[in-house]
């Protein structure tokens, strides 16, 4: 995966500087409140969603254990259909692809649709570095390129921006990237989606070269599908003469009847609709219907490696709906920027050290980024047990260990700073094995109990400043017991 966003630091670090911005915790919360609360409306229409969520979570399981062979299908299958894959080992590879194919058609413009895989590669950026300008055409992901600003979240990615925001973003930048915006604009939502409409209607009869990503790809046909609610993605798919698509590998279903469980679960749980107003469909390439020329680029970036652990590969089921992000009591706060990554919230604290490794100080502190409260695995539509991975991922952290590097087992040595957390933990290890210790352990505890202090010193002062200490018990249990007879003759 490409690096982190440049100069960030820790997830702790930036979070603190995010929750003391009321103006972002307002948009948040307003924003993920609303969106979850007609999410769950949506999902209370549909009797059997257990059994959707469920038949997602088997497909997608499935899909990736036999993934080199659906790979090889896909790649047969557009190929039959007229259009041209290229395999991309990582972000660099990704990035001169792409870039070589844009130069190939003389061009020194593209318009995209939104695509998480082509944030992830940084690929507006070594499109600019080339001299290709890269025109985004979603509405939101159009506020944050004019606002020279970072998406914060998965489906919303100016979900941190308020109208009036906007409204000023679009005035101020506008006429630097094309149309400019209307005189006396306001901050009513007709009137700022009708100055990015006319924005961007020249830059789609313009455009010879298109980019996107996918949802999902079909293995049985080597179809692509786009899903959205604007209408801008249908532009870039069909009036282009080039289309270049970067997907990720895990994107692929083996069939269509796959693929129609996924067209009820990802709509309803990402923008609370029954429906996609938009379902965009292509196969290769048709003479006098849509571009002439198709190229699909299969992005693995970190995918085989994080495939190869038994427990985190789970992320790769995700559909990339963001109901995970909606219900999290630390997204709410904190936002997307402090994540450091494309993918935000509780997916991006299990995807992005995952992708990219444990390595640099934002990543070893993202499986942190959560209070396991379990919110984040109740509503994902493919059953993703976020806490699990994070507590996998913290074990991975903290006591470093074998993992899988561009297809090499390494060993990783423990991140710095949780030498105390090491030790308390062999520490613990040894006293529950040592049955004696425990309970000499216990006895003291419970003997001194009213000298304890409310708050821990040093390190353990960040967790107990906003915790209760639990009290120590007047006896240990194990004394209670015996004291009870072991429970003999009714006692309890």
């Amino acid at each position: 995966m490409s690096g982190t966003f440049v100069g960030m630091p820790a997830f702790p670090e930036a979070a603190r500087e995010a929750v003391g911005n009321e103006t972002l915790r307002g948009n948040l919360r307003h924003a993920t409140h609303t969106i979850r609360a007609k999410r769950a409306k949506a999902v209370s229409e549909v009797s059997d969603w257990a059994e959707l969520r469920e038949a997602g979570k088997r497909i997608k399981d499935h899909t990736l254990r036999h993934l080199d062979r659906y790979l090889e299908q896909l790649e047969e299958a557009v190929t039959a259909a007229g259009g041209i894959v290229h395999w991309a080992a990582d972000a660099a590879e990704a990035n001169e692809i792409v870039t070589q194919l844009v130069k190939m058609t003389g061009e020194s413009e593209v318009v995209k649709v939104k695509s998480m895989a082509t944030q992830e590669i940084g690929l507006n950026e070594a499109l600019e570095a080339e001299g290709i300008r890269a025109y985004e055409t979603d509405l939101a992901e159009l506020i944050v390129q004019l606002g020279k600003d970072r998406p914060s979240h998965i489906l919303v990615p100016a979900i941190h921006r308020n109208r009036g925001e906007i409204r000023d973003i679009f005035s101020r930048e506008m006429s630097e990237w094309g149309r400019p915006a209307p005189e006396g604009l306001t901050d009513t939502p007709a009137e700022l989606a009708e100055a990015a409409r006319l924005h961007l209607r020249e830059k789609f009869l313009r455009a010879k070269v298109g980019i996107s990503g996918a949802n999902f790809m079909v293995a049985e046909t080597g179809t692509l599908v786009v899903v959205e609610s604007e209408g801008n993605g249908r532009m870039c798919l069909t009036l282009p003469e080039t289309l270049i698509s970067v997907v990720g590998i895990e994107k692929i279903v083996p069939t269509w009847r796959d693929l129609e469980v996924f067209l009820q679960t990802l709509p309803r749980s990402s923008t609370a609709e029954r429906m996609n107003p938009y379902t965009s469909t292509w196969t290769g390439t048709t003479d006098g219907d849509g571009p002439s020329t198709f190229h699909l680029v299969l992005l693995d970036n970190g995918r085989t490696d994080t495939l190869a652990d038994e427990v985190g590969r789970q992320a790769l089921r995700c559909i990339r709906c963001s109901a995970c992000l909606n219900v999290c009591p630390v997204y709410e706060r904190a936002g997307g920027h402090a994540y450091g990554s494309v993918y935000p919230g509780p997916i991006g604290a299990i995807l992005s050290p995952q992708l990219r490794g444990t390595g640099s100080e934002i990543d070893a502190s993202l499986p942190y980024a959560s209070s396991l409260c379990g919110a984040c695995y109740e509503v994902c539509p493919v059953a993703i047990d976020i806490p699990e991975v994070l507590v996998h991922l913290r074990e991975r952290v903290v006591e470093g260990g074998e993992v899988t590097r561009e297809g090499n087992r390494v060993v990783l040595r423990p991140a710095k700073g949780h030498g105390a957390e090491r030790a308390a933990m062999r520490a613990a290890r040894w006293a529950f094995t040592h049955p004696g210790a425990l309970r000499t352990g216990q006895r003291a505890a419970s003997r001194t109990r009213r000298f304890h202090p409310r708050t821990l010193p040093g390190p353990g002062r960040a967790w107990s400043g906003t915790r209760d200490l639990p009290p120590v018990p007047a006896e240990p249990f194990r004394d209670w017991w015996q004291r009870t007879r072991g429970g003999k003759d009714g006692a309890r």
